[in-house]
């Protein structure tokens, strides 16, 4: 579940760049669900539970945001910290109640109410308080895997979007 926290700041990290901070937001962008409303309390409860300790999950938030703040701009690495603790955390924490409700409304949209029941009764066993125990040292080993895997692409990947886009013609470079 932190993993999705993660994923979702590296997403407001892009949103917040400045090359798309003038795009509108994509319209029905939050899953929709049927309104059964045993069906988002359901959700609603497993991602209370799977989310852990909030301040936790704010707190292993800050290193990403560091990073964030660098790469819109803020090079220093102390005034990156100062904006992730006077702004980005604040504004995060203040508005964390509707992440939750995002996410459980995704929960909702893909699970079903049993589904949902059966997956909170699972982190209120010794095994569930566990697995939320171990999501920081998990999301980090799975972002790092990620990064790897991505960074291991990114030849193959730079030499196929060349390839594609001169045989569309968008390459500048290539002659007609």
């Amino acid at each position: 579940m932190r993993l999705l926290v993660v994923a979702g700041l590296f997403s407001l990290g892009v949103c917040l760049s400045p090359a798309l901070a003038e795009a509108p937001a994509k319209p029905g962008a939050t899953p929709q669900v049927a309104a059964d409303p045993e069906r988002l309390a359901a959700a609603k409860e497993v991602v209370a539970a799977a989310q852990g300790d909030r301040a936790a999950v704010l707190a292993a938030m800050k290193t990403p945001m560091v990073g964030m703040m660098q790469q819109m701009g803020i090079k220093e690495v102390d005034r990156a910290q100062i904006m992730v603790d006077e702004v980005v955390l604040p504004t995060l924490a203040a508005h964390y109640d509707d992440l939750l409700s995002v996410q459980a409304l995704a929960f909702a949209a893909v699970l079903s109410k049993d589904d949902l029941k059966a997956v909170a009764a699972f982190y209120g066993t010794p095994a569930g308080k566990n697995m939320v125990k171990a999501q920081p040292q998990l999301s980090q080993a799975m972002l790092t895997g990620m990064q790897q895997w991505m960074g291991s692409l990114t030849p193959e990947l730079r030499d196929k979007i060349a390839k594609a886009s001169q045989a569309h013609g968008w390459d500048r470079s290539a002659k007609p």
